[in-house]
C-alpha cells in the first residue's frame, strides 16, 4: 500500500524513490512551472514544489503528496531545460570550468499541513572543450534536464567536484525527505520506508 503520492512526472524521482523501497503513487500536477521566472532560484523552487504539492492535494487525494522542483543557477542565473542541442551547449559552455547552484524546493503535504525546505548542493564543472560539449550533446542526455546535465549518467564525466546532497543534484534530495516525512507523522520514527 502506498504511503505517499509522488507529484511528479520525473522518471528520476521515482526511480530514486523505488530504489529505496518508498511505496508511492504518482499522479502529474497541472502547473505552469514558467510562472516564476526572474525570481531568485531557491525561491522558484520553493514556489513550485508547493504549488505542485497542493495541486495534487486538491484533487481530494487522501494520502500525503510529496513534490518538488529543481534549477541549475550559475552567477545567479536559472537554466532551465535546454530548447534544443544549442542552448545546451550555450548552457554548458557556461558551466564548463565554475562553480554552480543546484536548488530542490520539497514540498511534503497533508490534508493538516504543508511543509516546504530548499536544499543547495553546489557542483564544479571541469574545464570542457568543444567536441566534448558536442559529443555529449549528440547523446541526447542533456536535452530534458536542468542545465543541460544528468549527473547520474554521462554527465557524471563533466563534474570535477561537489559539495553538498548528490541525490540533490539529480532532483530529490532524499535524507531531507526522509527526515520531513518522519516529522510530519507520515513514516515512523524508526526504519526507512
Amino acid at each position: 500500500m502506498a504511503q505517499f503520492i509522488l507529484a511528479s512526472q520525473s522518471p528520476r524521482r521515482s526511480a530514486l524513490l523505488d530504489i529505496v523501497g518508498a511505496k508511492f503513487e504518482t499522479l502529474v500536477p497541472d502547473v505552469d512551472e514558467g510562472q516564476f521566472a526572474g525570481s531568485h532560484p531557491e525561491e522558484v523552487v520553493a514556489r513550485l514544489s508547493k504549488e505542485k504539492a497542493v495541486a495534487v492535494l486538491n484533487r481530494g487525494v487522501e494520502l500525503p503528496v510529496v513534490a518538488a522542483d529543481t534549477v541549475v543557477a550559475v552567477e545567479g542565473k536559472i537554466l532551465g531545460k535546454p530548447a534544443d542541442g544549442d542552448e545546451a551547449y550555450s548552457m554548458l559552455k557556461t558551466l564548463s570550468g565554475k562553480w554552480h547552484q543546484v536548488y530542490s524546493g520539497i514540498t511534503v503535504a497533508t490534508q493538516d499541513e504543508v511543509r516546504t525546505e530548499v536544499e543547495m548542493t553546489e557542483v564544479k564543472f571541469r574545464q570542457l572543450s568543444d567536441s566534448e560539449i558536442k559529443e555529449y550533446i549528440a547523446t541526447g542526455e542533456p536535452m530534458d534536464k536542468a542545465g543541460s546535465y544528468g549527473i547520474q549518467g554521462k554527465g557524471a564525466l563533466l563534474v570535477e567536484r561537489i559539495n553538498g546532497d548528490y541525490y540533490n543534484v539529480m532532483g530529490l534530495p532524499l535524507v531531507r525527505l526522509l527526515r520531513m516525512l518522519r516529522e510530519l507523522g507520515v513514516l515512523s520514527s524508526e526504519g526507512f520506508f
